[in-house]
């Protein structure tokens, strides 16, 4: 009877996981699917598999539609954004966990609160901000919008880790005579690696598909992230039907990401529950 209860208990989480599963996992297929038809195969049989794959839409999509300058765009905000998130976030993290001043508690939940407030209610601060500081149309100006937006994330990650580090550590390096920027760099920093690629890639997976502060800082064409430039085909697809060219955009856009997260998924369960469990 305890065999065929845990049986049950067993079945009664995994069919639900797996209906779930397969709900998230066919629209996906579909639209790779798609992208390797012609508009007459998309009409005839949209749910079946290509008579050939062929990358014709993939082609088109990148020289005809410029998907190759807003590849090149999103990779630039990315990594931009990812740089300058730790290069603000490790220091801050740092002096918040270890470092005791006047004013650290209060500064630490001001951070933690940050995360609640929702950030297009800093849209428009932000527009006119970036107008004044001649930002505004930049992909570095985006960047480090990207980058103060998820500095409370990446500073509560941080600073979760850091505290499961051994002081002692830190004080030996110090009696040696190491600043400490040195116990930072040298010390602190190489120990906080999973932690430090946990933020990475969850900020370079946001980032990456980040729509709303582009379409509003952005304005040249030539300057367009994936999000507008799939957005610009979109509405390109009700007069030209590049049904085949759209699907494509969208799988150069998503495909990325979900090899990025299917390769690295331990490294992020980890960082995000390694400081919480041992802290």
């Amino acid at each position: 009877m305890k065999f065929i209860g845990k049986l049950f208990l067993r079945t009664s989480i995994r069919i639900p996981l797996l209906i779930w599963s397969v709900v998230v996992i066919y629209p996906i297929l579909w639209m790779i699917l798609g992208s390797f038809k012609n508009n007459a195969e998309i009409y005839a049989d949209p749910w079946g598999i290509p008579e050939t794959f062929s990358f014709e839409n993939f082609t088109r999509a990148w020289s005809e539609f410029n998907i190759d300058l807003s590849v090149f765009n999103s990779l630039f905000v990315t990594v931009l954004g990812i740089f300058l998130t730790l290069l603000l976030a490790i220091p801050t993290a740092y002096a918040l966990e270890r470092l005791r001043f006047r004013g650290r508690t209060v500064l630490f939940n001001v951070y933690i609160s940050a995360m609640m407030i929702p950030m297009v209610l800093g849209w428009i601060p932000l527009f006119f901000l970036l107008d004044d500081l001649h930002l505004l149309d930049s992909l570095i100006g985006l960047s480090i919008v990207y980058a103060v937006s998820q500095l409370p994330f990446s500073i509560f990650i941080l600073t979760s880790f850091m505290s499961t580090i051994p002081r002692e550590l830190e004080e030996a390096a110090a009696i040696d005579g190491m600043s400490p920027y040195g116990v930072l760099l040298k010390i602190v920093t190489p120990l906080s690696t999973t932690a430090i690629i946990t933020v990475s890639i969850m900020n370079a997976i946001q980032f990456w598909n980040e729509y709303f502060m582009a379409l509003i800082f952005l304005e040249s064409e030539s300057k367009y992230t994936l999000g507008l430039a799939i957005d610009f085909i979109s509405n390109e697809t009700q007069y030209t039907n590049a049904w085949g060219v759209l699907f494509a955009s969208l799988t150069i856009a998503i495909v990325p990401v979900l090899i990025l997260y299917a390769v690295f998924q331990r490294r992020i369960t980890k960082g995000m529950t390694e400081g919480a469990i041992k802290g």
